[in-house]
């Protein structure tokens, strides 16, 4: 059997952690090859080994049946092999053409030549259907578009070999359909692709075969077309996994967040949210709906002091909060877990430790006098740790060495253990696998059983009409509809979410 790449036995330490403990992976040439695992079980760092970013302790690389030496991402380039890393590696200010040819420039009697590349940029951007604008700057892009630029920087390189690291933890389900169109047409093309996932609807969608590791151990190796969903959760999780959330019926009280006529403008100056009115009443779920980008980020920060409200009222528990200082607003009662989790739920270069304590650590026992106490902040902390599986060498370990689902883990342990009235949860689930998303999904509940209402903003939709006991959708900055999730399909919120009005046939649910 001709293997394109052959990792075997590969072991990969850590001061006090075996990352990669002797595990074996071969990728057939032009097959989509899944390699699947919880957080932090080791899939990103074995791709590292693969790229030349960390050099094993044990093992060898074989690429095209040649025993290798990868020494640096360089030398995985001259090999053909590329990565589209999870946190994008682009410059703001540069062009698409710039970041694409950064450090492999063409050049003519010294100077670099900018149309030629262009010109190439734009030929490889239509052979592979990634329809990217060679001269748009970055900071001007989408997400989903700065992921094609990703993708444009390996082929430019001549990547033959694409690791994708959890593509579509960052993505809207459109550009998620998108992004699967595209790596069918890479592999039409003669390329090979590993991908690093632990989302089972995309392995039994677009892989071939998937390797699942846990806790740093290869588990083994599978055919996708002889196996399921369930199967590939308990082989990542080494337990059964429940898909479907159990709860009760919701007991609604009292308001808890009232929004009445709310306005917000973008940067442009331009209406994103345009006369929103939303409750959220205590001892309920509320999952809003929407596409990516009809308001649903300005919503989230204007609660949350982040963001001005041009006109309009917000209320948490009775008292006004509009344009009132975050930390003002925290302490009336809020919780808020944040859709970016680098910019606004962590100090990265901080530990974990402390970061477990970034809304707490000026009251007592934490501090006196505005002196802080390390001894409680990082007992706190081991804690919290041990409460939500939050998987890092120690406490003390920097909150930027933790694999993005711990990182989340962290963040919703702090959000939660102070007990808000009102907890935003904005993409509570994003890049954490199956087992981690069922314990995250309990504790929503926990604290909507408690008699807290939760805000869930999520473009999950399964995730939508499983945790929510309302749903409003939004489109264009407004709610156009409040949904029972138990009487409505993910077909009818996906029109609703389109802008489209949905009229039911008399005697069913109406729909607002």
């Amino acid at each position: 059997m001709e293997y394109v790449i052959e990792m075997l036995n590969i072991r990969k330490e850590f001061p006090g952690i075996v990352a990669n403990d002797n595990i074996t992976l071969q990728v057939k040439k032009g097959e989509i090859h899944a390699l699947l695992g919880e957080n932090g079980a080791g899939k990103s760092t074995l791709m590292n080994v693969l790229f030349g970013l960390y050099q094993p302790e044990r093992g060898e690389i074989r690429v095209n049946g040649k025993k290798v030496n990868i020494t640096d991402p360089n030398v995985a380039n001259n090999l053909g092999i590329g990565m589209v890393h999870q946190h994008f590696m682009l410059v703001d200010k540069f062009s698409v053409t710039e970041n694409i040819i950064l450090g492999s420039e063409p050049s003519k009697a010294g100077r670099i030549n900018m149309r030629d590349a262009i010109k190439q940029v734009r030929q490889l951007s239509e052979q592979y259907g990634l329809r990217v604008d060679p001269e748009a700057k970055i900071s001007d892009i989408s997400v989903g578009m700065q992921q094609r630029v990703e993708i444009l920087k390996t082929l430019y390189r001549g990547a033959d070999i694409l690791i994708f690291d959890e593509p579509t933890a960052v993505l809207t389900p459109q550009e998620i359909k998108e992004l699967i169109e595209i790596m069918k047409t890479l592999i039409k093309e003669g390329k090979s692709i590993i991908l690093i996932t632990h989302k089972l609807k995309e392995i039994m969608e677009v892989c071939d075969r998937v390797t699942v590791i846990r806790k740093g151990v290869g588990i083994g190796t599978v055919n996708v077309s002889d196996t399921n969903p369930n199967e590939l959760a308990s082989l990542m999780v080494g337990r059964d996994v429940v898909f479907k959330t159990d709860k009760t019926e919701a007991n609604p009280a009292a308001s808890v967040l009232d929004i009445k006529d709310l306005v917000i403008k973008d940067t442009r100056g331009v209406a994103a949210i345009n006369g929103l009115s939303l409750e959220v009443r205590a001892g309920e779920i509320v999952g809003i709906a929407g596409v990516d980008g009809n308001g649903q980020t300005e919503l989230i920060e204007a609660i949350a002091g982040l963001k001005k409200a041009e006109s309009g009222t917000i209320s948490l528990n009775q008292k006004e909060i509009q344009n009132l200082k975050p930390r003002r607003i925290t302490e009336s009662g809020l919780g808020h877990i944040p859709q970016d989790r680098h910019k606004h739920g962590l100090v990265l270069d901080f530990p974990i430790g402390e970061n477990m304590v970034l809304q707490t650590y000026y009251k007592k026992p934490y501090s006196k006098n505005g002196i802080l106490n390390y001894k409680n902040i990082y007992q706190k902390a081991k804690t919290l740790i041990k409460d939500y599986d939050v998987r890092t060498p120690t406490e003390y370990t920097l909150a930027r060495a933790l694999s993005g689902g711990n990182q989340q883990k962290a963040i919703i342990g702090r959000e939660v253990d102070r007990d808000p009235d009102l907890l935003i949860a904005a993409q509570p689930t994003r890049g954490l696998d199956v087992g981690a998303i069922e314990f995250v999904h309990k504790r929503l509940i926990e604290q909507r059983d408690r008699g807290k209402g939760v805000l869930l903003i999520s473009f999950e939709l399964d995730e939508v009409l499983n945790v929510s006991d309302r749903i409003a959708v939004i489109y264009e900055g407004k709610i156009v509809a409040i949904v029972d999730p138990k009487q409505t399909t993910e077909q009818e919120l996906g029109l609703l979410m389109a802008g489209s009005t949905v009229t039911r046939k008399e005697g069913e649910h109406s729909n607002v």
